[in-house]
This record gives C-alpha cells, structure tokens and sequence, in this order.
C-alpha cells in the first residue's frame, strides 16, 4: 500500500500567505496532503492553517500576547521556533508527516530550518530562502537541509518567484514520493576524518576498514564536518575513530575558517572508543580569498587554493600550542588512544617542493607531544608522509594494537 504523503509548510502566514497558497496548491496538484503551521507574530494569517500562532506559542508555554510584549523581536522569535519545533514533532510522531518545507528571509530561513534541524538525516528538508547564497552553515547546521535561493526577495508572486516556488515545491514532492525505508547497517561503524589533501590516506584506510567487513563513515573537517562527526560519535555506537584530519582544532585556536568548536574532537575520548589521532592539515588554516587572508594574516606564507579558498602556513608557536592541547586531550581519554606524527608532511601542501612545505612546524607540535604526551599513549612518529601507502600502514597496526580485546567484535581488525 503506498504512504501517504504529508508535507509540513512552516512559515509565518502574515507576510508569507500567498506565496506559501501558491506552494499548497502546487503540492495538492500531485496528491500531497499539506500541513500550515503558522509563526507569524504581528498579524492574521488571511486563510485557515492547520497550526495557529496561538497554538505555537502556547506549545512554547507561552501566549502570543506575551511573546508580542517581548519588545526584542528576535527573543519572540526563539520563543516561536521552540513552540513550532514541539507542534512540528507532534505532527511527526503522529506518522502525518514525512517532508518539511519552509520559506522565508532571514527571520523565516531561521524559524524553518531551526524546525528541520531538529529532525533525523534522511527525512526530506527543503528551505526557500532569500538567504541561501550566503554562508549557510548557520541555517543547515549538520543536518541534511536542500537550501534553496529564491533569487528575489520573496515578496509577492511574480515570474521569478513563481519559478523558484515551483521548483521547491516539487523537490519536496518528489523527495518524499521516493521515500522508502532504508535497511540500517548491522556491521562495525567507524569514522573517518579527512580533507582532499590528505584523501590518498583516508582512501587506503577506508579500504583496509571495509574489507573487515566495517561500515565507514567520513567526514570532511569543513567545520560542520567535525560537528557532525561528534555527533555521530555520541549518538551511535561508533568501535573506531581515525581522526587523520585535525585541522580544525588549528582553525579554532587560530582563526581559521572551519572552526568545529571548542569540544572538538573529544567525544570519541570521553566515550571511551578506540582512537587514533594523526595531525592532519594542521599544517595550514583556512581562511578566504586572498585578499581576505591577506589581510587577517599580514606577511605569512599562504597558498590560493582556489578563488573562495586560501591555505595559510602555521607556525612553529601555534604548532606547540596545538601538541599541547592534544596531549591533554590524550590524558583525558577514557579509552585507548594512540599519536601517529608523519613526519614526511601533514599534507599535500606540506610535501617536498610543496606550496606550504612545514618541517619545521611538524618538528614543533612532534617535540612537543614527546614531552607532554603521556607515557601510557602509544605514540609514533613515522618517517613516511601522510599520503604515502606506508604510512597507511603503521595506521593500520596501530589500529590493531589499541583495538585489541576493547570489543566483543574486536577481531574484525
């Protein structure tokens, strides 16, 4: 029997109403059953909704005359976004619906993703917004939202806007109309971390990891990346992590761009998994274009990735701030951990004869660790670079040496 289809549109109705009509009666043309759920503070939505303001605000614990009194408009907007996330959920768990759409500017774009944010990978998300050309890292988070740039400023029906809402009326049709279950994996998960320079590793790694019958996952250290990876550590049962790429923890001391936070990098050692840490990347921040990198980092040594993207080289200093904050993550670990140095190069830019080649920042965060690292924490550092097959390998020993006896399903390594 084919699933009925149900798409919650979460928008606010007083300015929104006809463009948010004209999505409903694009998706009931394909036999869609729509959900309005209505966030609007200041007036009447013109047509009836299934959600009103009232009921969003009352399911914040609030009343709409209160969070109208707010006086801050973006306080009345937390408390909306945390009122419409428990009517969005209620409708979910009730199995009516299986798609969000949401449309707005850029109080709308963080009303509606704020809801989808909310919901598990793999259920459809779609966000029409005069935001989206922007960074969206915000508004998308770690999850899995199909931002979608409204060109215009959505504000009336026209024959730009008509285009754009059509087009994202029927990606979250055609999103949820092919949605079937997918089967869960029952094999050993491990996580991976990576870049594109120092991907001829993690590919290796990742083949070796399969043919031991594991389930992979990797994750591109972009900032959301190592978000994301955390969080899959915490909320599945992960029986390995290689975190080959640390970059991120340099862009967070450093100012780089893909900042994670500061925690991370620790879930896998507060839970206690199998870990190796290799510092990849660190051997450059990213930042902007050039111009931009220039700016923020007057004189260094930098290399223009591309025209969005410019490596600038660390130094020695920031290298031995770095060991020492993997070391003390180290003497935190609640689970085996091990260090792997490539002392050949941390990456492709730090090669021989390459763009950013850094030996004496390798030599800094290695010397370091051998001081402050624990004695109890397996460390190596390995002549090879990161990217040569050999040095794969000793990953792969190492794996073995800190992963054996810690599970029941130990010996798929």
């Amino acid at each position: 029997m084919k699933r009925q289809t149900g798409i919650l549109i979460v928008s606010t109705m007083d300015t929104k109403a006809g463009e948010v009509g004209y999505i409903k009666d694009l998706l009931e043309s394909q036999g869609v059953r729509v959900f309005l759920l209505d966030a609007g503070i200041r007036g009447e939505s013109p047509v009836p909704v299934d959600i009103t303001r009232n009921e969003v605000a009352s399911a914040a614990g609030s009343t709409l005359r209160d969070v109208q009194q707010l006086g801050h408009e973006g306080k009345a907007l937390d408390s909306m976004i945390s009122g419409a996330i428990k009517c969005a959920k209620g409708l979910y768990e009730a199995g009516k619906i299986n798609g969000i759409l949401g449309i707005g500017g850029s109080m709308g774009t963080t009303l509606g993703s704020a809801v989808m944010r909310t919901f598990p990978i793999g259920f459809p998300k779609v966000m029409i917004s005069t935001m989206a050309s922007r960074n969206t890292r915000s508004f998308v988070g770690t999850k899995d939202i199909m931002m979608l740039h409204s060109v215009c400023d959505l504000a009336g029906l026209n024959r730009i806007t008509r285009q754009i809402l059509r087009e994202g009326a029927l990606a979250i049709a055609g999103m949820t109309e092919g949605e079937t279950p997918i089967t869960r994996e029952e094999r050993p998960l491990a996580a991976l971390s990576t870049l594109g320079t120092t991907e001829s590793c993690v590919v290796h790694l990742r083949r070796y990891l399969e043919s031991r019958g594991m389930e992979v996952i990797t994750f591109h250290t972009v900032g959301s990346g190592g978000e994301a990876m955390d969080e899959l550590i915490w909320n599945e049962d992960v029986q390995l992590v290689i975190d080959l790429s640390l970059h991120e923890l340099a862009d967070h001391f450093f100012g780089g761009d893909y900042d994670a936070g500061p925690t991370r990098g620790t879930a896998a050692l507060e839970k206690g998994i199998p870990t190796i840490l290799v510092p990849g990347n660190t051997d450059f921040l990213v930042t902007g274009p050039a111009q931009t990198a220039k700016k923020y980092f007057p004189g260094r040594p930098m290399h223009a990735h591309n025209a969005a993207i410019t490596a600038v080289k660390t130094n020695p200093s920031e290298m031995e701030h770095l060991a020492k904050y993997i070391a003390d993550l180290c003497d935190k670990a609640k689970g085996p951990v091990a260090v792997i140095i490539p002392m050949g190069g941390f990456s492709a830019f730090d090669s021989p004869g390459g763009p950013l080649e850094n030996p004496e920042g390798r030599d800094a965060l290695a010397q370091t660790l051998e001081k402050k690292l624990p004695h109890t924490i397996p460390f190596l550092k390995s002549r090879h670079h990161i990217n040569h097959p050999d040095f794969a390998e000793e990953v792969i020993h190492s794996i073995a040496r800190i992963s054996h006896g810690h599970s029941e399903q130990g010996d798929y390594l």
